[in-house]
């Protein structure tokens, strides 16, 4: 079995998670950009973590035999403090690089106009960059969140079927799937979906443009929700094929449109006294 985690926060898991993950199938992922648990306080703390999501993070990832992806933007928590806005002007010579494969995670937190500006203007950067978009559905009044944004892609230069509308469940689902948006569960522990809601999901809508995430992250999460999706869409009928639909194929036609997925890891760098954590060399 092949999975494709098409968001999680490997930047607050450790390396026996990337272990774990691939032990479990798991041989690519996406990590977006999102915030760190407390506020940032410039700009310069985004770039210094951009740089990581575009360096060490795919190094250590390769490390474990996962090709690791990124997509970048400020966050919609974050597009509420002014000290951070101005990363957005930074934020074209990052969409630039190679392991950009979309913007991303954008979208609504409190649903402020603040958070609207910073939707409208990172959909625009997504056109200007021939990238696709994350974008993050908020966590409180979530239905009325969706519309909104499903609105201000209409607006946008951005096409519905480059667009990623995450954190799904019931209340939201059948309007994601109207606007032509790509459709994004993440399953946790405790909370947004679980895997027997995700296949009930997946037994209404079936399996096109459907993206099945862990969102794995600093809190109670689990990096291998993906592989649980997998064996409870078996249990329930669906074939092998299908599982690979929604777990490989899907995640790579959608940061496919990128241009920029690599899946080919190259050789891991040697080891130093059993250690991957180079320290020192070129």
């Amino acid at each position: 079995m092949r999975i494709f985690d098409p968001h999680i926060h490997m930047t607050s898991r450790t390396t026996d998670d990337y272990r774990a993950m691939y032990d479990a199938g798991v041989l690519a992922l996406v990590e977006p950009s999102f915030w760190l648990g407390q506020p940032r306080t410039s700009p310069d703390s985004f770039l210094d973590y951009f740089d990581s999501l575009l360096g060490w993070e795919p190094f250590r990832a390769a490390q474990h035999g996962i090709a690791h992806h990124c997509a970048l933007a400020l966050n919609p928590k974050e597009a509420n403090d002014p000290r951070c806005v101005p990363v957005l002007d930074a934020l074209p010579r990052y969409l630039a690089k190679d392991g950009v494969v979309a913007v991303g995670e954008i979208g609504y937190d409190s649903l402020t106009p603040a958070e609207d500006t910073a939707l409208a203007a990172q959909l625009q950067l997504a056109a200007d960059h021939g990238l696709p978009a994350l974008v993050h559905t908020p966590h409180r009044d979530k239905l009325t969140g969706l519309r909104r944004t499903i609105d201000v892609v209409r607006e946008s230069a951005l096409a519905p079927d480059r667009v990623l509308l995450d954190h799904l469940n019931e209340t939201t689902v059948k309007e994601a799937a109207d606007s032509g948006a790509w459709l994004g569960f993440s399953v946790y522990p405790d909370t947004k979906m679980d895997e027997d809601r995700t296949v009930a999901i997946l037994q209404e809508y079936g399996t096109a443009r459907v993206l099945v995430n862990s969102a794995a992250d600093w809190g109670r999460s689990d990096p291998l929700k993906t592989r649980a999706v997998a064996e409870a869409m078996l249990t329930a009928g669906f074939t092998d094929d299908d599982v690979d639909q929604v777990l490989w194929r899907n995640p790579v036609a959608f940061y496919g449109l990128s241009g920029r997925l690599h899946l080919d890891l190259p050789t891991p760098a040697d080891l130093h006294e059993g250690n991957s954590v180079l320290r020192g060399g070129e």
